[in-house]
């Protein structure tokens, strides 16, 4: 279980991101400086979409200053403070999933309606990685994942080349932890893809049934101390 935090997390991170960006006209809600890109596109081409773009990166970086902010108030404990982010997660998450259903269709893509639902989702994917920066930084990043695909490139070529037993003994066992953080990241879009097709904006209602699972699975996590001795190194 205390393993599978991280990939939960990924797999929230994965299927918002990409459930945000098939409904939201193409907004990144966990790849946040994604939406330079369309933004920068929107702008070339003169096309509508860039008021939620334009918000993302405040949203996000006000939002991490205050969970900061609120852990340091309350002085919470590394433990209870990441359970506490998770609940904010949860909470933000089926905000997000109500707005989006009864908000639903978005036909102005600069409406109140998609940038309302659009900025909480961010909230709520910047309060996750909030959660990982602060408790779990041992582990590989659950929403950014050019560094980690980069690492596992790195550690493939030294096994390839030949390594040490001491030095074999911590590459492989992060190459495996990462492969599966990408993988399971995938999985997240690929089924926020189907389930998108399938059932249109009613996708956005597993997101916080995946974010309860990962707050159940918090509650036998180790403090980001103990973590290290779980996954070292930081990604």
């Amino acid at each position: 279980m205390r393993r599978a935090l991280p990939f939960a997390l990924s797999l929230i991170a994965g299927y918002v991101d990409t459930s945000s960006f098939l409904a939201l006209g193409g907004l990144f809600t966990a790849h946040i400086t994604g939406n330079f890109v369309t933004l920068a596109a929107a702008l070339a081409l003169g096309t509508s979409g860039t008021t939620a773009k334009i918000l993302a990166l405040p949203v996000f970086c006000v939002t991490i200053f205050a969970m900061r902010y609120l852990g340091k108030l309350l002085a919470l404990s590394d433990t209870l403070g990441m359970k506490v982010l998770l609940a904010f997660e949860l909470l933000f998450l089926v905000a997000g999933c109500v707005a989006a259903i009864s908000l639903a269709p978005f036909t102005d893509p600069d409406g109140f309606q998609l940038v309302l639902t659009g900025m909480l989702l961010v909230v709520a994917l910047a309060i996750q990685n909030a959660a990982h920066r602060v408790h779990l930084a041992s582990m590989p990043p659950t929403t950014v994942l050019t560094g980690t695909i980069t690492q596992i490139m790195l550690d493939l070529a030294d096994l390839v080349h030949g390594t040490s037993d001491d030095s074999g003994a911590v590459v492989r066992p992060r190459l495996a932890r990462m492969a599966t953080n990408v993988a399971v990241f995938a999985v997240g879009c690929g089924l926020a893809a189907l389930l998108h097709a399938l059932v249109g904006i009613w996708c956005f209602a597993l997101p916080p049934l995946l974010a309860l699972g990962s707050l159940y699975l918090a509650l036998d996590t180790p403090t980001a101390q103990t973590a290290s001795g779980i996954a070292t190194g930081r990604e």
